[in-house]
This record gives structure tokens, sequence and C-alpha cells, in this order.
């Protein structure tokens, strides 16, 4: 089960917001989904995308706490199917739902669906609504050392005999074509904390000779 002290720390914003019973359901029945998925994705980054987004929620006072929470919930559950179509999927395991509708209404879950679908980073739209900004903006989670290891950790599960070699030219591609000025990144609140985050990314990024060294470290520690 989750950790019981994130579900005090979700209690506790904005005097209990969120129904308890609604906590409950989630906690049990969908976070767990993500011991399946792969160490990008797994309990760790679905705790961390929940703190995150209920954090910029609180920036906004027509952001709806319940709703924050349970998108970014489900916004990788479409995991459990492919990598490629899983905001989509996602969303429809959100919609189909038949629990969350002792909380929410169908005006609400469609929003919701929209805001999980909207959150992938290649998305070739802009979210639409603020509840697909904040999930997308806390999805980022831009902390150079995690990023960095996101990316070797998810070449290894896609490639997991390949040379060391091999796994680098497609950690630096994928480096340069998200996070690199120009990238296919976009960020929704440029004053966020993404935002200086990935100015100490893309200096990584800019200077190969840090970046191997960098990428070594994490490749040996991670192939173990």
């Amino acid at each position: 089960m989750y950790p019981g002290s994130f579900c005090i720390f979700v209690s506790k914003i904005k005097h209990n917001m969120i129904p308890q019973a609604l906590i409950h359901y989630i906690e049990t029945e969908i976070i767990p989904r993500y011991r399946e998925f792969d160490k990008a994705h797994n309990l760790s980054h679905a705790q961390t995308v929940i703190a995150e987004s209920l954090t910029l929620a609180r920036q906004y006072l027509e952001a709806d706490e319940r709703l924050v929470y349970t998108i970014a919930a489900y916004h990788d559950t479409g995991l459990c199917r492919d990598r490629a179509t899983h905001h989509i999927v996602s969303g429809e395991i959100l919609m189909v739902d038949a629990t969350l509708r002792q909380w929410f209404s169908e005006e609400e879950l469609q929003t919701m669906k929209e805001a999980v679908e909207d959150h992938r980073a290649s998305a070739d739209h802009e979210p639409r609504s603020i509840y697909g900004r904040i999930v997308a903006e806390a999805d980022r989670i831009i902390d150079p050392d995690t990023t960095l290891r996101r990316t070797v950790q998810y070449g290894l599960k896609q490639s997991p005999t390949a040379e060391e070699e091999w796994h680098y030219q497609r950690f630096h591609k994928h480096l340069m074509e998200k996070y690199a000025p120009g990238g296919y990144l976009k960020l929704w609140f440029p004053h966020g904390k993404n935002a200086g985050q990935l100015k100490e990314l893309q200096n990584i990024i800019a200077d190969e000779v840090v970046l191997k060294q960098a990428f070594h470290q994490l490749f040996t520690e991670e192939r173990g």
C-alpha cells in the first residue's frame, strides 16, 4: 500500500478539500498499478507528480484540488498497454472508472480525461485547461540528476543488452531533441522552478565531456 505519510500530506492540503474516501480509493486501487511500470514511471514518480501538481494547484484559486489529485494519479496508468498511446489510454481508464462518479460530475470527468490526454511532453497541442497545464508541468520533473537517470533507465528497459556506446548515442539524441534549446519540451509556468532547473540541465547537455561522465556513472550504476 502507498506510504501512510503521503496520505497525511494529501489530507492536509486546504483543510481536507480532497475527500478521504477518494484518497483511500486512489491509494489502494490506482497508485499500486505503478508498481508494474518501469523505473522511470514507478510509485516514486506517481508520488512526485501528485505532490508537484498539488503544489502548483495552490497557486491558482480556480484549480479544484480534487481534480488535480485525481488527474495526477491517473496520468500514466495507460502504460499498462503501451508507451506510445499511454496518455490516451490513461484518459480512457479514468473516464470508464465508474467509482469516480461518486465524487465527480460528467463534466468534471471530461475535464480530467482531457487533462490526462494533454500531459505528454511531445503533444502537438497545448493543454486545454489549467488542469492539463498543471499535470504536464508536474510531470516534467526537471531535476537534472533525476532526468539524466530516468533517460538511462528507459534506454536499458528498451535494449538491456545493447553496448554502452549505443546507449550513450540514444541518451544524447533524446536529451537534445527534448531538453536542449529549441527542443520539443514546453513549460507552462515560465516562472516556476522547472524553468531554472531546465537551464541547469541545458548547461550539462551543452558540455559533452561532463555529459559523458555523468552518463557513464549512471549507466554503470543502473546496469549493475
